[in-house]
This record gives C-alpha cells, sequence and structure tokens, in this order.
C-alpha cells in the first residue's frame, strides 16, 4: 500500500530520480523553456520552485542551499542573478506547464514547462 507516499517514482531509484530533476532544473534553468513528459513536469514544477525562492533571498547560504541541486556554474549564476530578481516581487507560481499532446513513438503524454513572464 502507497499510504501517505507523495510524488512519482518515475520508473526509477531514489538516486536516479534526484538526478533527473537535477539534470531537468538545470535545463530549465538555462534555456527557460523545456519539453519532456507530463509526469517528469509535474515532478520538476515544485523542485525548481523552491530553487526560484532560495535565489530570491539571493544569500551565500541560499545559494550553497541551490548549490546542492544545481552543480553547473553559469545554471547557478543564472538562477541568482536573472530568474530570482525577475521574480523578487512575485509571491509564487513561477512555472507553467502547457501539456502539448502524445509523443509519436510511445504516445507518452508530452508537456513543456516554462518560466511565467512578469
Amino acid at each position: 500500500m502507497r499510504h501517505r507516499k507523495a510524488g512519482r517514482q518515475l520508473r526509477r531509484t531514489s538516486e536516479q530520480r534526484l538526478a533527473l530533476l537535477r539534470n531537468l532544473a538545470t535545463s530549465l534553468i538555462e534555456q527557460g523553456a523545456i519539453e519532456t513528459t507530463e509526469a517528469k513536469a509535474k515532478e520538476l514544477r515544485p523542485f525548481v520552485e523552491k530553487l526560484v525562492t532560495k535565489a530570491k533571498a539571493g544569500t551565500v547560504h541560499a545559494r550553497r542551499l541551490a548549490g546542492r541541486h544545481i552543480h553547473k556554474r553559469g545554471a547557478a549564476d543564472k538562477l541568482f542573478q536573472e530568474w530570482g530578481p525577475k521574480f523578487a516581487t512575485r509571491a509564487g507560481g513561477y512555472t507553467r506547464i502547457l501539456k502539448t499532446g502524445h509523443r509519436l513513438g510511445d504516445g507518452a503524454e508530452m508537456a513543456r514547462i516554462e518560466f511565467v513572464e512578469n
């Protein structure tokens, strides 16, 4: 039974799932929008929004906490210099998920996750 078990497994171990979310978050921060499966996008959303909330603080401690998940220096700099100040006055909801239909190969539901524009 899965009582009180939050989140999707995505058919991966916990280490693989964390690595996947870190890589997707890095790509989203660098590019501003990515297309992935709907399940991955829904799991990525709270992961990235917590990082943006840390970036809004802009402190050294927040940068170190975000550095646990964003291993590319350029992506971390972009998070704290571009995305954090951009959403400084916004209380939350920094990303949106748009459904884009089915993937041709296996019919998986695809979605585009992107940062909202102020």
